[in-house]
Protein backbone atom coordinates (compact mmCIF):
# COMPACT_ATOMS: atom_id res chain seq x y z
CA UNK A 1 0.00 0.00 0.00
CA UNK A 2 2.78 2.24 0.68
CA UNK A 3 4.47 2.04 -2.79
CA UNK A 4 0.85 2.37 -4.41
CA UNK A 5 0.83 5.43 -2.51
CA UNK A 6 4.11 6.60 -3.58
CA UNK A 7 3.44 5.99 -7.05
CA UNK A 8 0.19 7.76 -6.79
CA UNK A 9 1.71 11.17 -5.10
CA UNK A 10 4.71 10.67 -7.88
CA UNK A 11 2.22 10.73 -10.88
CA UNK A 12 -0.19 13.56 -9.38
CA UNK A 13 3.11 15.58 -9.17
CA UNK A 14 3.56 15.40 -12.72
CA UNK A 15 0.62 17.14 -14.45
CA UNK A 16 -0.01 18.77 -10.82
CA UNK A 17 1.23 22.26 -12.79
CA UNK A 18 -0.64 21.89 -15.91
CA UNK A 19 -3.49 20.76 -13.63
CA UNK A 20 -3.75 23.81 -11.70
CA UNK A 21 -3.45 26.26 -14.84
CA UNK A 22 -6.87 23.97 -15.54
CA UNK A 23 -8.53 25.35 -12.28
CA UNK A 24 -7.41 28.46 -12.67
CA UNK A 25 -8.27 28.78 -15.93
CA UNK A 26 -11.99 27.68 -14.85
CA UNK A 27 -12.21 29.92 -12.35
CA UNK A 28 -11.47 32.72 -13.98
CA UNK A 29 -13.59 31.80 -16.93
CA UNK A 30 -16.59 31.13 -14.90
CA UNK A 31 -15.82 34.50 -12.28
CA UNK A 32 -14.74 36.93 -15.49
CA UNK A 33 -17.60 35.70 -17.71
CA UNK A 34 -20.22 36.05 -14.99
CA UNK A 35 -19.31 39.59 -14.61
CA UNK A 36 -19.17 40.03 -18.58
CA UNK A 37 -22.59 38.46 -19.29
CA UNK A 38 -24.18 40.54 -16.83
CA UNK A 39 -23.01 43.69 -17.75
CA UNK A 40 -24.26 43.06 -21.35
CA UNK A 41 -27.51 42.27 -19.84
CA UNK A 42 -27.91 45.30 -17.81
CA UNK A 43 -26.06 47.61 -20.79
CA UNK A 44 -28.90 45.96 -23.10
CA UNK A 45 -31.51 46.76 -20.29
CA UNK A 46 -30.09 50.10 -20.13
CA UNK A 47 -30.93 51.05 -23.42
CA UNK A 48 -33.94 49.50 -24.49
CA UNK A 49 -35.50 51.08 -21.20
CA UNK A 50 -33.91 54.88 -20.82
CA UNK A 51 -33.09 55.24 -24.42
CA UNK A 52 -35.51 53.27 -26.68
CA UNK A 53 -38.25 54.31 -23.64
CA UNK A 54 -39.58 50.79 -23.13
CA UNK A 55 -41.40 50.03 -19.77
CA UNK A 56 -39.52 47.82 -17.80
CA UNK A 57 -42.61 45.29 -17.77
CA UNK A 58 -42.32 44.73 -21.24
CA UNK A 59 -38.24 44.97 -21.70
CA UNK A 60 -38.85 41.57 -18.99
CA UNK A 61 -41.22 40.42 -20.91
CA UNK A 62 -39.39 40.61 -23.85
CA UNK A 63 -36.15 39.51 -22.85
CA UNK A 64 -36.62 37.65 -19.83
CA UNK A 65 -34.68 38.04 -16.66
CA UNK A 66 -31.52 37.01 -16.10
CA UNK A 67 -30.86 33.71 -14.51
CA UNK A 68 -27.73 31.38 -13.70
CA UNK A 69 -29.38 29.34 -16.84
CA UNK A 70 -28.30 31.85 -19.68
CA UNK A 71 -25.17 31.95 -17.83
CA UNK A 72 -24.56 28.20 -18.22
CA UNK A 73 -25.35 27.86 -21.66
CA UNK A 74 -22.45 30.39 -22.48
CA UNK A 75 -19.00 29.62 -23.85
CA UNK A 76 -17.83 31.36 -20.56
CA UNK A 77 -19.06 28.80 -18.35
CA UNK A 78 -19.14 25.45 -21.02
CA UNK A 79 -15.60 26.10 -21.91
CA UNK A 80 -13.23 25.70 -19.45
CA UNK A 81 -15.54 22.27 -18.82
CA UNK A 82 -15.52 20.80 -22.33
CA UNK A 83 -11.40 22.33 -21.70
CA UNK A 84 -10.50 20.17 -18.95
CA UNK A 85 -12.71 17.51 -19.87
CA UNK A 86 -10.86 16.71 -23.44
CA UNK A 87 -7.29 17.81 -21.72
CA UNK A 88 -8.52 14.59 -18.98
CA UNK A 89 -9.19 12.57 -22.10
CA UNK A 90 -5.78 13.11 -23.89
CA UNK A 91 -4.08 12.74 -20.52
CA UNK A 92 -6.04 9.04 -19.98
CA UNK A 93 -3.59 8.41 -22.92
CA UNK A 94 -0.49 10.42 -22.08
CA UNK A 95 -0.27 9.41 -18.28
CA UNK A 96 0.97 6.07 -20.06
CA UNK A 97 2.65 7.24 -24.02
CA UNK A 98 5.02 9.49 -22.03
CA UNK A 99 6.59 6.72 -20.27
CA UNK A 100 7.88 5.28 -23.11
CA UNK A 101 8.07 8.01 -25.37
CA UNK A 102 10.24 10.67 -23.27
CA UNK A 103 13.89 11.48 -23.45
CA UNK A 104 14.89 8.09 -21.16
CA UNK A 105 13.73 4.62 -20.94
CA UNK A 106 11.70 5.91 -17.81
CA UNK A 107 9.07 2.70 -18.78
CA UNK A 108 11.65 0.53 -18.08
CA UNK A 109 12.84 1.74 -14.61
CA UNK A 110 9.06 2.50 -13.70
CA UNK A 111 8.28 -1.13 -14.34
CA UNK A 112 11.58 -2.57 -12.69
CA UNK A 113 10.35 -0.78 -9.57
CA UNK A 114 10.32 -3.36 -6.14
CA UNK A 115 6.80 -3.35 -6.41
CA UNK A 116 3.86 -5.12 -8.05
CA UNK A 117 3.49 -3.70 -12.11
CA UNK A 118 -0.58 -3.85 -11.24
CA UNK A 119 0.41 -0.93 -8.40
CA UNK A 120 1.52 1.20 -11.80
CA UNK A 121 -2.04 0.43 -13.11
CA UNK A 122 -3.83 1.21 -10.01
CA UNK A 123 -2.10 4.65 -9.50
CA UNK A 124 -2.73 6.02 -13.04
CA UNK A 125 -6.16 5.29 -12.47
CA UNK A 126 -6.09 6.97 -9.09
CA UNK A 127 -4.92 9.91 -10.62
CA UNK A 128 -6.92 10.35 -13.34
CA UNK A 129 -10.39 9.78 -10.58
CA UNK A 130 -9.08 11.98 -8.32
CA UNK A 131 -8.34 15.06 -11.27
CA UNK A 132 -11.54 13.79 -12.13
CA UNK A 133 -13.03 14.83 -8.62
CA UNK A 134 -10.92 17.22 -7.87
CA UNK A 135 -12.44 19.63 -10.86
CA UNK A 136 -16.20 18.39 -9.86
CA UNK A 137 -15.24 19.83 -6.22
CA UNK A 138 -14.01 22.78 -7.96
CA UNK A 139 -17.58 23.30 -10.06
CA UNK A 140 -19.54 22.33 -6.95
CA UNK A 141 -17.78 25.26 -4.72
CA UNK A 142 -18.23 27.86 -7.59
CA UNK A 143 -21.69 27.42 -8.31
CA UNK A 144 -22.89 29.16 -5.23
CA UNK A 145 -20.13 31.60 -5.65
CA UNK A 146 -21.10 32.85 -9.25
CA UNK A 147 -24.80 32.59 -7.96
CA UNK A 148 -23.69 35.08 -5.35
CA UNK A 149 -21.87 36.66 -8.05
CA UNK A 150 -24.74 37.47 -9.80
CA UNK A 151 -26.84 38.66 -7.63
CA UNK A 152 -24.23 41.49 -6.52
CA UNK A 153 -24.22 42.42 -9.99
CA UNK A 154 -27.97 42.15 -11.57
CA UNK A 155 -30.80 44.04 -9.76
CA UNK A 156 -33.86 41.68 -7.94
CA UNK A 157 -36.33 43.17 -10.47
CA UNK A 158 -34.40 41.81 -13.28
CA UNK A 159 -33.10 38.49 -12.04
CA UNK A 160 -34.75 34.89 -11.09
CA UNK A 161 -32.47 33.40 -8.82
CA UNK A 162 -31.85 29.23 -8.87
CA UNK A 163 -30.84 27.38 -5.86
CA UNK A 164 -27.66 25.39 -6.37
CA UNK A 165 -29.87 22.27 -6.17
CA UNK A 166 -31.63 23.51 -9.46
CA UNK A 167 -28.79 24.67 -11.00
CA UNK A 168 -27.23 20.92 -11.06
CA UNK A 169 -30.14 19.62 -12.81
CA UNK A 170 -29.57 21.60 -16.03
CA UNK A 171 -29.30 19.91 -18.40
CA UNK A 172 -25.54 18.60 -18.98
CA UNK A 173 -24.63 19.33 -15.21
CA UNK A 174 -26.79 16.07 -14.36
CA UNK A 175 -23.83 14.46 -15.63
CA UNK A 176 -21.66 15.99 -13.31
CA UNK A 177 -23.66 15.96 -10.53
CA UNK A 178 -26.21 13.38 -10.32
CA UNK A 179 -29.30 13.41 -8.81
CA UNK A 180 -29.60 10.73 -7.32
CA UNK A 181 -27.53 7.85 -5.92
CA UNK A 182 -28.32 5.23 -8.74
CA UNK A 183 -27.18 7.81 -11.19
CA UNK A 184 -24.01 8.67 -9.70
CA UNK A 185 -22.76 5.21 -9.09
CA UNK A 186 -24.05 4.45 -12.83
CA UNK A 187 -22.06 7.80 -14.36
CA UNK A 188 -19.26 7.28 -12.76
CA UNK A 189 -18.56 3.70 -12.33
CA UNK A 190 -19.14 3.78 -15.67
CA UNK A 191 -16.75 6.29 -16.34
CA UNK A 192 -13.86 4.48 -14.28
CA UNK A 193 -14.42 1.24 -15.68
CA UNK A 194 -14.05 3.33 -19.01
CA UNK A 195 -10.43 4.34 -18.14
CA UNK A 196 -9.70 1.05 -17.08
CA UNK A 197 -10.57 -0.28 -20.61
CA UNK A 198 -8.48 2.51 -22.62
CA UNK A 199 -5.49 1.58 -20.16
CA UNK A 200 -5.45 -2.26 -20.99
CA UNK A 201 -6.28 -1.16 -24.71
CA UNK A 202 -2.77 0.75 -24.42
CA UNK A 203 -0.77 -2.01 -22.53
CA UNK A 204 -2.44 -4.42 -25.94
CA UNK A 205 -0.47 -1.70 -28.30
CA UNK A 206 2.92 -1.63 -26.04
CA UNK A 207 2.89 -5.51 -25.70
CA UNK A 208 2.08 -6.50 -29.39
CA UNK A 209 3.01 -2.85 -31.41
CA UNK A 210 0.83 -3.49 -34.66
CA UNK A 211 -1.26 -6.14 -33.58
CA UNK A 212 -1.74 -4.60 -30.34
CA UNK A 213 -3.85 -1.81 -31.98
CA UNK A 214 -6.33 -4.16 -33.47
CA UNK A 215 -6.89 -6.27 -30.47
CA UNK A 216 -7.47 -3.00 -28.60
CA UNK A 217 -9.85 -2.41 -30.66
CA UNK A 218 -11.42 -5.45 -30.60
CA UNK A 219 -11.14 -5.52 -26.24
CA UNK A 220 -13.13 -2.20 -26.43
CA UNK A 221 -15.79 -3.32 -28.74
CA UNK A 222 -16.25 -5.99 -26.39
CA UNK A 223 -15.92 -4.56 -23.51
CA UNK A 224 -18.29 -1.99 -24.48
CA UNK A 225 -20.85 -4.54 -25.57
CA UNK A 226 -20.31 -6.60 -22.72
CA UNK A 227 -21.13 -3.17 -20.54
CA UNK A 228 -24.45 -2.39 -22.44
CA UNK A 229 -25.81 -5.78 -23.01
CA UNK A 230 -28.32 -5.55 -20.04
CA UNK A 231 -29.69 -2.39 -21.93
CA UNK A 232 -29.92 -3.36 -25.34
CA UNK A 233 -31.14 -7.36 -24.31
CA UNK A 234 -33.75 -5.28 -22.64
CA UNK A 235 -34.87 -2.68 -24.75
CA UNK A 236 -34.80 -4.44 -28.13
CA UNK A 237 -35.55 -8.52 -27.23
CA UNK A 238 -37.38 -8.19 -24.12
CA UNK A 239 -39.28 -4.91 -25.06
CA UNK A 240 -38.51 -2.86 -21.32
CA UNK A 241 -39.28 -6.56 -19.61
CA UNK A 242 -37.15 -5.30 -16.56
CA UNK A 243 -37.94 -2.62 -13.90
CA UNK A 244 -35.52 -0.06 -13.23
CA UNK A 245 -33.99 -0.90 -10.08
CA UNK A 246 -33.52 -4.40 -11.34
CA UNK A 247 -31.73 -2.75 -14.79
CA UNK A 248 -29.45 -1.16 -12.63
CA UNK A 249 -27.92 -3.72 -10.79
CA UNK A 250 -27.90 -5.63 -14.13
CA UNK A 251 -25.81 -2.66 -15.47
CA UNK A 252 -24.13 -2.80 -11.99
CA UNK A 253 -23.23 -6.66 -12.10
CA UNK A 254 -21.85 -5.76 -16.06
CA UNK A 255 -19.89 -3.04 -15.22
CA UNK A 256 -18.21 -4.49 -12.30
CA UNK A 257 -17.73 -7.80 -14.79
CA UNK A 258 -15.67 -5.59 -17.44
CA UNK A 259 -14.15 -3.81 -14.62
CA UNK A 260 -12.65 -7.36 -13.23
CA UNK A 261 -11.86 -8.52 -16.79
CA UNK A 262 -9.76 -4.90 -17.70
CA UNK A 263 -8.16 -5.58 -14.33
CA UNK A 264 -6.90 -9.03 -15.31
CA UNK A 265 -6.11 -8.52 -18.72
CA UNK A 266 -4.17 -5.36 -17.60
CA UNK A 267 -2.43 -7.15 -14.86
CA UNK A 268 -1.68 -10.10 -16.85
CA UNK A 269 0.08 -7.90 -19.95
CA UNK A 270 1.77 -6.43 -17.27
CA UNK A 271 3.69 -8.75 -16.21
CA UNK A 272 4.04 -11.70 -19.06
CA UNK A 273 3.82 -9.39 -21.95
CA UNK A 274 4.84 -5.56 -21.87
CA UNK A 275 7.48 -3.99 -23.46
CA UNK A 276 9.70 -1.69 -22.45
Amino acid sequence: MKRYLKLVDFEVKRFLKLYLVLLGVTILSQIIGLIVESRAYLNRANVVIYKDLVPKDEFIEQYGKMSFLDFSQSVWFLGPIMLCGVVLIIYVFFIWYRDWFGKNTFSYRLLMLPTARINVYFAKATTILLFVLGLVALQIVLLPVESQVLQWMVPGEFRTDLSVNTITNINYLTTLFPSTFIEFVLYYSGGIAAVFIVFTAILFERSFRIKGIIYGILYCAVSILIFFAPIFINEFMLGNYFYPIELFFLELVAGLLVLACAIWTGNFLLKNKIRV
